[in-house]
């Protein structure tokens, strides 16, 4: 590959991420904040490699015999589509010679976020897990995506029950990995439901501060959407780029967000540590 399409800095590493292929797990907790890849690597009992770059902050280390990386992304589908766009470089590149290797791993890519709820029964500091997620941003439309990580049909129940219409991004919809979700199929403190992936904070989540918004009622329409039995649970705003484009490349992706707000109730929790230290050792532990 050119050397303007596969980016390496002066160490031969991975452009944004600044990391060389032994410096990752298999098992990748990504997380937005900075500083949350500290909670998250204060479980590990060994770490080996502790790099960091602009809002790209990475720690791999040992849980027990278990090796794991902590890796924070920022925030956006943009950020995401660089960090995942590496990670799988990391997995299956020769990056001195620029051209696919023999081998290929396959990451567990695991999303430590949080988010508004957009249900009034999800009370504050409930983790959210991903079951669905719906992405406004439009983002996978750039890529010839494989149709098995496209579930159609929930895209187009949403763009009809919603009214979605252009010159918005077009509507797609993917599933998390049975393989994760599985590994939390007896944590009864997890609600799953869809998750609702918007390209901003304020206007695409239905928030107005000044400018006013061109759709106000589009809350009212997305929260009484439901499918197959599952409700619309959350607004954030990364989930849909990680599945569509990790499970895309051949790996394994799932979302497990906080609730600090509920859309529907009004209410925002600004005071969140213990809850997010409880769902980071549930995480850990699940992936031991």
């Amino acid at each position: 590959m050119k050397n303007s399409e596969l980016v390496t800095n002066k160490t031969g590493a991975v452009y944004h991420l600044n990391l060389h292929p032994d410096e990752i797990a298999d098992t990748i907790f990504l997380v937005g904040d900075p500083n949350r890849v500290d909670m998250v690597s204060a479980y590990f009992d060994k770490i080996e490699v502790a790099k960091d770059n602009r809002e790209l902050k990475t720690r791999t280390g040992y849980v027990g015999d278990t090796r794991m990386t902590v890796l924070s992304t920022g925030m956006g589908t943009d950020n995401i589509d660089i960090v995942v766009t590496e990670l799988d470089e990391l997995t299956c590149f020769d990056l001195e010679k620029k051209k696919v290797g023999d081998n290929h791993r396959t990451l567990n890519l695991i999303r430590i976020g949080t988010c508004g709820a957009l249900n009034a029964e999800i009370s504050l500091n409930t983790p959210v897990l991903s079951h669905y997620s719906i992405g406004l941003d439009g983002l996978l439309y750039f890529y010839d995506a494989p149709e098995s990580i496209f579930e159609h049909e929930l895209a187009e129940q949403f763009t009809q029950k919603v009214q979605w219409s252009t010159p918005l991004p077009g509507i797609y919809a993917c599933k998390a990995s049975e393989a994760l979700e599985d590994r939390f199929v007896n944590n009864k403190d997890f609600v799953k439901g869809i998750t609702v992936t918007a390209p901003g904070f304020y206007g695409p989540q239905g928030r107005a501060i000044r400018l006013p918004l061109k759709y106000p009622r589009m809350n009212e329409k997305i929260m009484g959407f439901n499918y197959n039995g599952y409700k619309v649970s959350n607004y954030e705003m990364e989930t849909s780029a990680l599945y569509g484009l990790g499970q895309g490349l051949g790996h394994n992706t799932l979302s497990i967000c906080l609730a600090i707000a509920n859309r529907s109730t009004g209410e925002f929790c600004s005071s969140y540590k213990e809850a997010m230290g409880q769902l980071i050792e549930s995480v850990i532990t699940a992936m031991k």
